[in-house]
């Protein structure tokens, strides 16, 4: 016997009441936070130019103290070096003497020692980071991306625990819980007194982070009926994000010290707190745990705001169900259990993995990119929108294999492309950088929709932490795609552009999930190509009217 259709259930209350509109801008609003958690460190991290510090009590002549730091060649810019000097000793005597640099004395001649003393940074820039902090520079320079990655370490293991704590506890409650774990320890963050400490913190911090923005995504497209769901998924959280994204460079702007901005970045959490009484839980996963009475509540509750009229019984089918079958619990050893739903994830995990190396190495990169820094983190941040808005659209007439495949195959042909560039063309290079970023954005949009389509109800948020979790092998490693480009200008472009192509591929191997609804178990999911298909098909198709109306509403 085949599960209710929820959403035919449901339909009573309309497709876009106040009850809806109240659950789409909350829920959007409250992932405004994820938007400048992970990417804070561009500016927290960030290593401004630095020389090994010449103390005073070495009492050098001017001549020699400007002398002290060899010039070397980099990425074809001559620059004083930043790790090491000449030896003090020796060019003291030299000064104690009256020799002259490149007079009486041939500088090069002299031996070079380390940065025995400490380094000078410029201070243009920043009052503060952790790099200047901690002096995170030469021999400690690997710890500048290990860092991020620590952050993306929080992420997979919060992505592995919170989609199984979800699915069996419920959406809101993993979803407020998480949101509050963000923001509490990026407040004790502003008191870490070492690296470690801060390291240790930015890990559960990481945790936090991916868990209440797929808690919130899953619990939104649950709610909200099919065409909203698209909207949601694309012009809801996705917007939302970028809103925070952007904020973060205008705010690092005024604030320069690392400790302050970490400080400011925590006060939208807090303001996040009331949203628990007005966001409900999932009827859908109340459902799929045999609560059918709480599940009328909300829907109940719903109606009266929307000011129609709910039916005596509204799940009268499931509770006879309920009354004779007991609820089988999920977990994510279900997401490899047949040959049908291993392939999907499988192949989702992939594609989510290389999206993520696109996305964050892109994000992470606009520190070193030629120009400002701020400006720099603001474009690529708000190229994000029309990227969303453009995975809307796709979404919308487009079958979601093909809309995939195309923002894929987009970011991946135009990295591959800066490599051909001459090194003079910055500007140019910079353009084609973000429309990279934003075939990679629109891609990201949209396989957190496609995927929470080809799961059923019973494991949806187990199946986007699993894809979200895969992913985080991308966006860990994705800091030191960055660090090849100590090596080689164009490597990170050519390595990215060409798994980012890749991926799009292997997204043409998915099933199908346009104009079908939501699966509520594991028989409902669609089946690739060659899986003998045990039931039929239940596709349901909503009127292109019907979507433009609510399209124009919103």
């Amino acid at each position: 016997m085949d599960a209710p259709n929820y959403e035919e259930l449901s339909a009573f209350l309309g497709e876009w009441g106040p009850f809806q509109r109240i659950v789409f801008f909350l829920l959007s609003l409250s992932i405004v936070p994820n938007g400048f958690t992970g990417i804070s460190i561009v500016f927290v991290g960030d290593t401004p130019p630095h020389r090994c510090l010449i103390p005073a009590s070495a009492n050098l002549s001017a001549a020699w103290r400007n002398s002290a730091v060899p010039l070397e060649a980099a990425n074809g810019v001559t620059r004083h070096s930043q790790c090491t000097r000449y030896r003090l000793d020796v060019i003291k005597a030299f000064s104690d003497k009256g020799y002259l640099p490149g007079v009486d004395v041939n500088v090069s001649d002299v031996q070079q020692e380390g940065c025995a003393d400490g380094w000078e940074y410029e201070r243009g820039t920043y009052a503060s980071t952790i790099v200047t902090e901690w002096d995170l520079v030469c021999e400690d320079e690997w710890k500048t991306p290990l860092t991020s990655s620590i952050f993306f370490g929080g992420v997979l293991t919060g992505s592995f625990l919170s989609g199984q704590l979800s699915d069996r506890f419920g959406r809101k409650l993993v979803l407020f819980a998480t949101m509050g774990v963000q923001t509490i320890f990026i407040l004790l963050q502003v008191f870490s007194t070492s690296w470690v400490m801060f390291c240790v913190f930015f890990f559960i911090v990481g945790m936090g982070h991916i868990s209440n923005y797929v808690a919130a995504f899953v619990l939104g497209t649950e709610i909200l009926s099919q065409s909203v769901r698209i909207i949601f998924s694309t012009l809801g959280v996705c917007i939302f994000f970028a809103m925070g994204y952007m904020t973060l460079p205008l705010v690092a702007y005024f604030i320069r010290d690392w400790r302050t901005l970490v400080l400011a970045l925590t006060v939208p959490g807090f303001l996040c707190i009331p949203l628990w009484w007005f966001i409900p839980e999932s009827p859908r996963w109340l459902l799929s745990q045999g609560r059918v009475e709480e599940a009328e509540a909300i829907l109940r509750n719903a109606a009266r705001m929307n000011r129609v009229m709910a039916p005596e019984v509204i799940f009268q089918s499931v509770q006879a169900e309920s009354k004779t079958e007991k609820v089988k619990p999920h977990n994510i050893c279900d997401l490899v259990r047949s040959s049908n739903i291993r392939f999907i994830s499988i192949t989702l995990g992939l594609v989510w993995t290389i999206l993520s190396i696109g996305y964050f190495a892109l994000s992470l990169n606009t520190s070193n990119l030629h120009g400002h820094i701020y400006l720099n983190c603001f474009i690529s941040a708000a190229i994000e929108v029309p990227a969303y808005i453009s995975a809307w659209l796709l979404l919308r007439y487009c079958a979601r294999r093909y809309c995939l495949f195309s923002t894929l195959f987009l970011g991946g042909v135009v990295l591959l492309f800066i490599q051909l560039l001459p090194q003079d063309l910055n500007l140019l290079s910079i353009a084609l950088e973000m429309l990279g970023k934003f075939g990679v954005t629109a891609a990201f949009s949209i396989v957190y929709a496609y995927t929470a389509e080809l799961y059923p109800t019973v494991l949806r948020n187990t199946a986007l932490g699993a894809c979200s979790m895969a992913s985080r092998v991308g966006s860990i490693s994705a800091p030191y795609f960055i660090y090849l480009g100590k090596y080689s200008k164009f490597l990170p472009y050519i390595i990215m552009g060409s798994l980012t192509v890749v991926s799009g591929l292997l997204s043409l191997l998915l099933p199908e999930s346009h104009q079908q609804p939501l699966p509520e178990t594991l028989d409902h999911m669609q089946r690739i190509q060659g899986c003998k298909k045990k039931r039929g098909s239940r596709n349901v198709s909503i009127g292109a009217e019907e979507e433009v109306k609510i399209s124009e509403t919103l």
